[in-house]
């Protein structure tokens, strides 16, 4: 459990929400949103999302085990340290990985949207997949913001699949693939300052990442710059969101003013200020912002 860290699920699960919320089902006459289908749906994508980042946290560590025992930093995690048995996290990572095909099958046979099963596969290959691209690229952080980005994307394929595939036409659809281009640079750009904690480690393991490429100054402005982006891109999806409001703006700006305080923690502090600019900043821009667009999503 403390390997998972279910705590930083605050990381991709209020987007997913978040999006659940722009894209629920209406009634047709009031526009309402229509709440015994829309609990269901968003009860399932709940699930859906701790069991998918469980298996990527698993894989994660099973994929570095041997990583992590010759880092002082990570030698002590569940794996590495064989505190835990490696089949007992394959036998986990299995189980996490068919309950999330399962969970996705019931939007077909509940909502007869057979995208959801069709893709879990690919999706739980993709999050897996940047457990092992610091071993040749590194632009292993846009993997992971990827990997996390897929989660707005994927609960509007889930509740609303015709508007998923009309970015151009539909307004709701626009500002959810704004908000999944939010993540990928907020997930990328915090992950590069994360890393410099290994960036000697990863030098002499011959690991790659941004840190480990360019040093320790040109990849906090690589990340500075990843986080310009996201900025960018919220504001993006609040403008083009048809019923987030002024509560949402407010919230928008509260995170961008967030995101500029973890790099003034970090420029000011250095690697002792990773603790607040990464897990408690990161933590409160989240769920910061979930709450104002639900909130705002449910007073249209």
């Amino acid at each position: 459990l403390a390997d998972i860290k279910l705590a930083h699920s605050v990381f991709a699960l209020p987007f997913a929400i978040t999006a659940a919320f722009l894209a629920a089902p209406r009634q047709p006459a009031s526009l309402s949103i229509d709440w015994p289908s829309f609990s269901i749906q968003l009860t399932l994508i709940v699930v859906c999302m701790v069991l998918a980042r469980t298996w990527a946290m698993l894989i994660n560590r099973l994929a570095d085990h041997a990583i992590d025992a010759a880092n002082p930093r990570t030698a002590r995690r569940a794996f590495a340290s064989g505190a835990v048995p490696i089949k007992f996290g394959l036998v986990l990572a299995i189980a996490c990985a068919i309950g999330f095909i399962a969970c996705a099958s019931l939007f077909f046979s509940l909502f007869n949207n057979p995208l959801p099963p069709l893709l879990s596969i690919p999706v739980l290959a993709w999050i897996a997949l940047y457990s092992f691209t610091k071993r040749f690229t590194f632009l292993a952080h846009l993997f992971l913001g990827s990997a996390l980005a897929l989660s707005p994307i994927a609960t509007l394929i889930a509740i609303n699949p015709v508007a998923a595939f009309a970015p151009l036409t539909d307004l709701t659809t626009q500002s959810i693939y704004l908000l999944a281009a939010f993540v990928m640079f907020w997930v990328a750009g915090f992950d590069i300052a994360y890393a410099l904690q290994d960036l000697d480690y990863d030098r002499t393991s011959n690991l790659h990442s941004i840190p480990s490429r360019f040093g320790f100054t040109r990849a906090l402005w690589i990340a500075r710059a990843f986080h310009a982006l996201a900025i960018l891109c919220l504001f993006a999806s609040w403008y083009a969101a048809p019923t987030l409001g002024s509560i949402t703006l407010t919230a928008v700006s509260v995170v961008a003013l967030l995101i500029i305080c973890e790099h003034v923690i970090l420029t000011r502090r250095g690697l002792a200020g990773l603790p607040m600019a990464f897990f408690t900043l990161n933590g409160i821009a989240a769920i910061v912002f979930a709450l104002a667009a639900c909130t705002d999503t449910l007073w249209q």
